[in-house]
């Protein structure tokens, strides 16, 4: 199994957009895939056409067991939707004992699925922390300017310190670029530096499509919207690769209580 969370707390790079499309990819090829929902406005829910009784909030704050959280929308594809109230569940979880680690724990005896993709709010509060800690890989979608640089320095920083802090294994394995045109020098400039700095861990660039857009109105994936699409064919391409890379990754044993805390995470990253 491998555990991924798609992450960055710039917002606007294209986080629900990889994950719904990544695991909609995967399923077709035949991977069992949980799409998991922490992000407050809920758009895996909008993408995939999810109506749910329980969600990801009932799973971190109310108890509820992971099975009851879970819609099943295709073959293969699997999803704990989010809404507004994880709002409130990041302030519950601050008074919360080992509040960083509750996904994880809520998580303990998952089963049955290739790949669990946990799509993050663009921030670094204690969802996003919990999501860290319950993934071994963080994938990072990067727009394609000067900004989109700076948040994933920042983003890799903050992979760093969960890993510091809370003696995690976590590693940023796949840093993708988004929203990139080939016309644009500022573009072609950005994804030279990425592919400089960052080498084999940059996927194939994500292409401005407009089908890319249109297709959350339709409340399907790129795959079942448009399947000739550049952006199919860029997420497609994407799929093969994370596939190609599965035997580099494993999860591993975590241990049951981790060190640290928020308090040593704002500290670090400071």
């Amino acid at each position: 199994m491998r555990r991924i969370c798609v992450i960055n707390q710039k917002g606007g790079v294209g986080k629900t957009t990889t994950t719904v499309n990544l695991g909609a990819g995967l399923a077709a090829e035949g991977k069992k895939v949980l799409l998991i929902d922490l992000d407050p406005q809920g758009n895996i829910s909008h993408c995939l056409k999810v109506e749910p009784q329980k969600d990801a909030y009932s799973l971190i704050i109310e108890n509820a067991h992971w099975k009851e959280c879970i819609v099943n929308v295709a073959k293969n594809l699997d999803v704990m939707p989010g809404r507004e109230t994880l709002t409130k569940a990041e302030i519950i979880l601050a008074g919360e004992q080992f509040r960083e680690t509750v996904l994880r724990r809520r998580l303990e005896d998952i089963r049955g699925y290739d790949y669990i993709i946990v799509d993050c709010p663009p921030s670094l509060g204690l969802l996003n922390q919990n999501a860290m800690l319950f993934a071994n890989e963080a994938f990072v979608p990067v727009s394609t300017d000067p900004l989109g640089m700076v948040g994933l320095k920042k983003m890799e920083n903050a992979v760093r310190v969960i890993e510091k802090v809370f003696d995690h294994n976590i590693r940023m394995t796949k840093v993708i670029p988004s929203m990139y045109d080939r016309r644009n020098k500022i573009c072609k400039e950005t994804l030279a530096e990425l592919q400089n700095d960052y080498y084999e861990l940059v996927s194939n660039p994500i292409r401005i499509n407009s089908k890319l857009k249109e297709a959350p109105k339709k409340k399907a994936s790129i795959f079942e919207y448009d399947k000739a699409s550049r952006g199919a064919k860029d997420y497609r391409e994407l799929v093969r690769f994370v596939i190609y890379e599965e035997p580099k990754y494993s999860v591993p044993d975590t241990p049951d209580q981790l060190p640290g805390g928020i308090k040593a995470f704002k500290e670090v990253l400071a």
